[in-house]
């Protein structure tokens, strides 16, 4: 991958100094971004629930003091706040936040799912990046100057689902609209709200789409995919513009996958 060159020929004008959260930070889209954060001149902290891993991105870094890593569970109340207080105590501000932790369940029929496996993704991908988000809000509003941005990563089932996928789909689903709330509510403190869809972004847990998916068709077919440094170079992007700008949503995706007339 060419990000660490690419990014930064490629963006250009961004604010130095910046600090950000990233939420499921310890691998694929999440690390990357906050690597790439680092290369613009940002503060980073790592949020995520496998201490081991968010070091072992700290360590690769080399970024010294401008790194952390708070081993959060996102949908865990009191573990958010230890994480937005430990940022604010640390970095004295929060300029972005990248609600990226997300969680899937079993691809079983619907009606096999238990509870728990459904409440589980519900837990991590709706109520945790709304936790977050709530969090941020509080200190996005009254630090100085006041505001921020919030970046919520919808996913391509944010549009449409793929087979045997209810509680992972109808969380981001969700999102979208917790996205666009957000962006409302934000506009008065000067915080702003975006959503980026991705498909098909080639890390450790899309690797499988090169052996099989299965279709709405019932078929089992390899997806093309895409390499990570595409998703990254958007979000990037994002936060380049001033907050009196915003990319609404955008969506980044293997230009082959099948998602345009998807099933």
């Amino acid at each position: 991958m060419g990000w660490r060159a690419g990014i930064l020929h490629g963006v250009g004008g961004m604010t130095m100094g910046k600090v950000t959260i990233i939420t499921g930070a310890g691998t694929g889209i999440g690390k990357y971004t906050a690597l790439a954060l680092l290369d613009e001149g940002y503060s980073v902290v790592l949020a995520g629930r496998r201490a081991e891993l968010l070091d072992a991105v700290v360590d690769e870094s080399g970024a010294g003091e401008r790194i952390i890593a708070v081993p959060t569970d996102v949908g865990d109340p009191q573990a958010v706040e230890h994480l937005f207080e430990t940022t604010r105590t640390t970095f004295g501000r929060l300029d972005l936040l990248f609600n990226n932790a997300g969680s899937g369940a079993p691809a079983i029929p619907l009606e096999e799912l238990t509870l728990d496996q459904w409440e589980r993704v519900v837990r991590v991908n709706l109520t945790g990046t709304f936790l977050c988000t709530q969090a941020a809000f509080r200190i996005m509003k009254a630090q100085d100057p006041k505001g921020g941005r919030i970046i919520n990563n919808g996913s391509i089932s944010a549009h449409v689902p793929r087979p045997n996928s209810a509680p992972y789909t109808s969380t981001k689903h969700a999102i979208t609209g917790l996205t666009k709330s957000t962006a409302l509510d934000g506009r008065s403190h000067d915080i702003v709200c975006s959503q980026i869809d991705i498909g098909n972004a080639l890390t450790d847990m899309t690797a499988r789409m090169g052996k099989g998916v299965t279709q709405a068709d019932g078929t089992v077919k390899p997806e093309p995919t895409m390499d990570v440094d595409s998703v990254v170079r958007a979000v990037v992007y994002m936060d380049s513009l001033p907050l009196d700008a915003s990319v609404q949503s955008i969506t980044v995706l293997a230009s082959k996958m099948p998602f345009v007339g998807r099933g």
